[in-house]
């Protein structure tokens, strides 16, 4: 345990530029301190003593505005930068180095017993406000862009914006719009709405030179003939 305390102010030295000194690390830096806590509620909580656990979980939530289950896995070298507001769940699973800024919430979806919350890879960076909910991973080396909403697995070396999340690179490209495993809702919605477009235009176009345009030109010859 003590061992994982000097990783987490090293990792946050490593990080954060404004970090001056390991003593104000250790003194003013929230998620730090919301590490800490979890990590001795998560020791209780492996012995069976879930409501010790919970009690210290809830006192650090109160304290860091920074709420993480006890039963949650991290792994080493968790950033969380600021963190007000960021919730962590109980099943998730949280693999090394990983960065979560304010406002993040891995958390799940209905009422599912189980696994119900989502596994995080290795050097995955999660911006402001985003939002993972389910039981699914999100791939190693992967960035989950500022409010986000991502509801399904992500594959690593991804780039992941939008409501609903969705994959704008991956592998330092641009993932095939036709791929079966990688579908873009706003782009299908895009490709649906042109077609309509396009349909309602030849509609129109057809109304205009029906029989009603033909007689419309008929009678304007006759007014030229008279």
């Amino acid at each position: 345990m003590f061992r994982h305390f000097k990783s987490d102010i090293q990792t946050v030295l490593d990080n954060d530029p404004a970090a001056r000194s390991k003593l104000e690390v250790i003194f003013t830096y929230s998620g730090v301190h919301a590490l800490w806590a979890h990590r001795i509620a998560h020791w209780f909580y492996l012995r069976n003593w879930y409501t010790l656990a919970r009690v210290i979980s809830q006192v650090s939530r109160f304290m860091t505005g920074i709420e993480i289950h006890p039963g949650a896995r991290i792994g080493d070298r968790l950033f969380i930068d600021h963190g007000m507001g960021v919730v962590i769940g109980e099943t998730c699973e949280i693999g090394d180095d990983v960065v979560l800024y304010q406002g993040v919430t891995l958390g799940g979806t209905g009422k599912e017993k189980g696994k119900r919350h989502p596994t995080i890879g290795n050097n995955v960076v999660i911006g402001s406000g985003a939002k993972i909910l389910g039981s699914f991973t999100i791939g190693a080396q992967s960035n989950i862009g500022s409010n986000s909403v991502v509801l399904k697995e992500v594959p690593p070396n991804s780039t992941v914006v939008g409501i609903p999340g969705r994959v704008v690179r991956q592998d330092g490209r641009r993932p095939d719009r036709l791929s079966h495993q990688l579908p873009d809702p706003v782009v299908d919605s895009m490709r649906e709405l042109q077609r309509e477009i396009e349909r309602l235009r030849a509609e129109m176009s057809d109304l205009r030179d029906g029989p009603s345009a033909q007689k419309h030109q008929v009678t304007e010859e006759n007014k030229l003939e008279k």
